[in-house]
């Protein structure tokens, strides 16, 4: 696409190329069994076919930005309400050998129970990772990926978005265990309990764990009503 723009040093109008390429990928993360995963796609078509990324795609021209990425998400998983954030934007020039092409970063926060992930029509398998299993991705979809980390390390430890990747009844060691995959670090489990009780955003459960070898754990949620009017009041959550 052509363009025309004041030349700075003669003030003249010129024509110039400008970029008409944008696309969204999006990382996503689940946690199970202890592990912080991400969700990649094999890709079906193209110049990467055969080669694994991050999900993403197009925005149509009707669309926003975010109504893209949520569109997108919904294709993949099949869930209306999720967890996203948009990242920044990724446009070295040189990040699609075709053209340019610039793409905006998300990443969303899975309940992996929720739902069946499926491979897209331009994708031949999608799968979850756990992130020391991630090697070359496609493009720049690893320097989107370390970003997203990134931003997830420092907005898990002042929000708690990290909820949004645990089942609805949990344990406490589940919830230490996702915090400790996050942060990358070893927590001491006493201090960690007794952190977290004295917010007072868990709802204690007349329930335990089932069908585990070792001594059932109690099971908490989540009190999202509490924590927004607990917000509303000046409470800050912090890790």
């Amino acid at each position: 696409m052509i363009k025309k723009f004041i030349d700075e040093e003669s003030g003249k109008i010129v024509e110039k190329s400008v970029m008409n390429a944008i696309t969204i990928d999006c990382v996503i993360f689940g946690f199970d069994n202890g592990s912080l995963e991400v969700l990649l796609i094999e890709h079906a078509e193209g110049i990467s076919k055969g080669k694994w990324g991050l999900p993403g795609g197009w925005i149509k021209k009707e669309e926003s930005i975010d109504n893209a990425a949520y569109r997108l998400l919904r294709e993949l998983t099949g869930i209306k309400d999720l967890y996203l954030e948009q990242l920044r934007a990724f446009g070295e020039p040189s990040r699609f050998p075709l053209d340019r092409v610039i793409t905006i970063g998300y990443y969303a926060l899975i309940k992996k129970d929720m739902f069946n992930i499926k491979a897209g029509f331009t994708a031949s398998d999608a799968k979850w990772y756990g992130l020391n299993e991630v090697e070359n991705l496609i493009y720049d979809h690893n320097k989107i990926l370390e970003y997203s980390l990134i931003r997830l390390r420092s907005k898990v430890k002042r929000a708690p978005i990290g909820f949004n990747l645990l089942p609805e009844k949990f344990t406490l060691l589940q919830l230490m265990q996702l915090y400790e995959e996050i942060l990358g670090v070893q927590l001491d489990k006493p201090n960690f309990r007794r952190k977290i009780l004295k917010m007072k955003l868990l709802v204690v459960l007349e329930e335990k764990q089932t069908n585990v070898s070792h001594r059932a754990a109690k099971l908490y949620m989540f009190d999202k009503e509490r924590y927004e009017m607990l917000t509303n009041k000046g409470f800050i959550f912090e890790v």
